[in-house]
């Protein structure tokens, strides 16, 4: 037994009632277990219960065994002032309350149904991909619908804890955070820090004052980069680091001390294509984020975000060295990674920060109208007979591996909670 069970034992009331007493023999029921507390004090608030013919309103406490009272000095404490209920597992010791009056104990090991406890210590050993892949799918089409809207929106709200943190960082710049995020995205896992910071050491108003010219831009992130020092012999390269050499004395730039990595990297995604890419995004765009909160559907913001390198880099992948023609445009797989990692959750943060249902809710939508993801984790989803229609899906999917199968919360899990209780 262990503190998460026995507050959802009690929470959800899985325990023999019929008959229920305290320790003491005096008849009990629950009228109402109380809220759920995850804050400092008593673990449920505003609790309802009848002993004999006396209702008690007030709060339960609940502890392994009731000896954990003074473990952990709730005598001593005023937030546990108003206990009307000690639930515990074991009463291994009577506890008296500030005024010395022994507090009604309620111990639910005889009560509880030893097959909820056998379901529960198997999950927690189970090594399979998801704990309870045995017994999937489970839920109905509408549960999973329910509960997968609600893990999008736990993962959107994560994301927007980042998000949020830059825009003070930014002085509440949307524009300057969103740069910032979109950077991060073009750095592909891999990189995605050294281009946040890439782009946190150029301002937007900075790279405005060059919008015309491709190559000043170019310069600008590739030299900030650290992927300008070579001995190059072709002339545009060359001819970035004479931009880059002038423009960082203008500027007082100083390059990031770590340049991005190259290593197991497919060519199209290594950061001089990523960064040439977003070079003329740049140059195409003006207020972005601006158009992407406007935008009223996703194909608009897709056309925002189709560029191609300008021409040196039809031919290369890597400075001074010829590959045949290939135009590196970011394409449809890469935009909806755009789109899906760094678009729509800074558009949610948005409409979360502003108290705009209505944005986060086109978001949402968005994500609906997205192709779905697919990679190991979804097609291992998708072989257990869950859906994954579209990246509505897939983050929802992705959110419940990494965040609640991976750290075995069964008792949060709308599926572990159905396979407990049936």
């Amino acid at each position: 037994m262990n503190e998460k069970l026995l507050h959802f034992i009690w929470q959800f009331q899985y325990y023999n009632q019929e008959q229920l007493t305290t320790v003491d023999g005096n008849y009990l029921q629950v009228l109402h277990c109380g809220q759920h507390n995850h804050n400092q004090g008593p673990d449920f608030l505003a609790a309802k219960i009848k002993i004999d013919d006396i209702i008690l309103a007030g709060n339960v406490e609940l502890h392994i065994n009731a000896s954990h009272w003074y473990q952990h000095h709730h005598e001593k404490d005023s937030n546990y002032n108003h206990i009307i209920l000690h639930v515990v597992w074991v009463n291994d010791k009577a506890v008296l309350d500030q005024n010395q009056q022994q507090i009604p104990t309620l111990e639910l090991q005889s009560l509880v149904p030893k097959i909820l406890l056998l379901k529960y210590q198997t999950l927690m050993q189970e090594k399979h991909f998801i704990p309870c892949e045995n017994h999937l799918p489970l839920l109905s089409d509408i549960a999973w619908t329910a509960w997968k809207e609600r893990l999008l929106t736990e993962r959107l709200e994560n994301k927007s804890a980042y998000i949020i943190l830059n825009l003070a960082i930014a002085n509440h710049h949307w524009e300057e955070v969103f740069w910032w995020h979109l950077a991060r995205n073009f750095g592909m896992k891999v990189n995605t820090d050294v281009l946040e910071q890439v782009a946190k050491s150029l301002p937007l108003t900075l790279l405005a004052k060059h919008k015309n010219q491709i190559h000043q831009l170019e310069a600008l992130l590739m030299g900030q980069a650290g992927l300008l020092h070579g001995n190059y012999t072709e002339k545009y390269p060359r001819l970035l680091q004479k931009e880059y050499a002038f423009l960082a004395r203008k500027y007082s730039l100083i390059p990031l001390p770590k340049p991005p990595v190259f290593l197991r990297m497919r060519p199209a995604n290594f950061p001089t294509i990523r960064l040439a890419q977003l070079a003329m995004l740049i140059q195409n765009s003006t207020h972005l984020f601006s158009k992407i909160i406007a935008a009223e559907s996703i194909e608009e913001v897709k056309a925002l975000l189709n560029v191609t390198a300008n021409d040196y880099w039809h031919y290369h992948y890597l400075f001074d060295e010829a590959t045949p023609y290939q135009p590196k445009k970011t394409g449809h797989q890469f935009i909806n990674n755009i789109l899906i990692n760094t678009a729509i959750p800074v558009l949610f943060s948005y409409g979360q920060f502003k108290k705009e249902p209505y944005i986060k809710d086109k978001a949402i939508h968005w994500l609906l109208n997205l192709e779905k993801e697919e990679n190991a984790l979804t097609k291992k989803w998708e072989a257990l007979g869950i859906k994954n229609n579209a990246a509505f899906d897939s983050q929802a999917l992705i959110e419940l591996k990494n965040n609640y199968c991976n750290a075995k919360r069964c008792l949060e899990c709308a599926v572990g909670n159905k396979l407990l209780r049936t």
